[in-house]
């Protein structure tokens, strides 16, 4: 009695994983030669294991990543423009603690995107938030914003996330409404990170911007505190076909 007691407290205060690891305790005699000490401390490591699994999983939903990409799993073949040592001090997250940018340039199907969502998985995964969204439909949701009369709102959420990820910057040459927001957008998150893929190289992104002066300004805030990588080669996807 006493030990059913014991778990429904645990689980009334929501410690769902010290619960887990006190029941399996009562049913693994092996545990039962181990002192209090030991016993107690794998409970507590159940429960410290369970809420980082809990917050990764949160943080992994709200980023919305578009590939269920990580890391490890990265491409360095030869002829890709990706540099090892490069990719391990991006892959460590400083960049983003550093409050830096990156941008990633390439043609389509070299896997920009990919790579984005895996170091936007990593981020998530040392505990920071991220947002992904393509940059056409995050202009949309803005002119939305505007209409409802929610965009400050909106732009105060977006300035939080440690690292926000625009997918296929520069499709089409920006009106002036949408290059308005996006310099407020930009201008909110200086003390944030963002993660920027494109087609297009950053010499011709003031074309795409469409106004000298705003594209001064948004350029300013990003491309100076950034680290840029080429992607070339064959297309990723051409690749996996063969």
């Amino acid at each position: 009695m006493l030990h059913q007691h014991t778990l429904t407290t645990l689980k009334t205060l929501k410690l769902p994983g010290m619960a887990a690891a006190f029941e399996e305790q009562l049913i693994q005699p092996v545990t039962q030669s181990l002192s209090f000490t030991d016993r107690f401390g794998l409970i507590v490591d159940r429960e410290a294991s369970h809420r980082d699994n809990q917050r990764l999983g949160r943080l992994l939903k709200n980023a919305r990543l578009k590939h269920n990409a990580c890391v490890e799993d990265i491409d360095y073949r030869s002829g890709r423009g990706l540099d090892k040592a490069v990719m391990a001090t991006l892959i460590g997250c400083d960049w983003i603690r550093q409050v830096q940018n990156l941008i990633l340039t390439g043609k389509t199907g070299c896997g920009k995107t990919w790579l984005a969502c895996a170091l936007g998985n990593q981020a998530c995964r040392q505990g920071m938030s991220v947002l992904y969204v393509r940059t056409s439909r995050l202009l949309e949701e803005m002119k939305l914003a505007h209409s409802d009369g929610s965009f400050r709102k909106r732009l105060m959420q977006i300035a939080k996330i440690d690292l926000l990820v625009l997918d296929d910057w520069g499709v089409s040459t920006l009106i002036p409404s949408e290059r308005q927001d996006l310099l407020e957008l930009i201008d909110d998150r200086t003390r944030k990170s963002t993660l920027i893929t494109s087609q297009i190289p950053v010499k011709a992104w003031h074309e795409v911007i469409g106004e000298p002066t705003l594209a001064d300004a948004i350029l300013d805030r990003i491309v100076h505190r950034s680290h840029t990588i080429d992607l070339t080669g064959e297309s990723m996807r051409k690749t996996k076909k063969t």
